[in-house]
């Protein structure tokens, strides 16, 4: 009952957000990925950016494409959803370029800015829809 109350909050902040807020962190955490695939090499940073990552990116997609049902089925299938999307772009890059650091980083970016922007559009395209 408490997990599922508070992902419900963590949820409805991140698709409310009306400043691309959370955008800008996934696109700080896909930074530090990059830095830490660079750099560090700590397995905590990038367990921590990857998962931060993925929450806000599945909460996107999730409630773009599943808006009316519940939380369990949003987050399931927005897990899928992304999962799926980083797979295609990762293979579309891996067969136009070679796949490293720095194109994983590009992967990330594409992935994360369609969530955003899948988001954005079908919040309004459910706003104007009559009720």
């Amino acid at each position: 009952m408490k997990w599922e109350l508070k992902f419900d909050i963590i949820e409805r902040l991140i698709v409310q957000d009306k400043n691309f807020l959370y955008t800008i962190i996934s696109y700080s955490v896909i930074l530090a990925i990059f830095m830490n695939l660079n750099s560090f090499k700590s397995p905590w940073i990038g367990l921590i950016a990857s998962v931060i990552y993925f929450v806000i990116n599945t909460v996107f997609l999730g409630n773009a494409f599943f808006e009316k049902e519940n939380g369990f089925f949003k987050l399931t299938f927005g897990m899928l959803l992304l999962i799926m999307l980083l797979g295609f772009v990762g293979w579309l890059t891996l067969i136009i370029y070679n796949l490293d650091a720095t194109r994983v980083t590009l992967v990330l970016l594409i992935v994360a800015t369609s969530s955003s922007l899948f988001n954005r559009r079908m919040k309004h395209r459910n706003a104007r829809a009559p009720q």
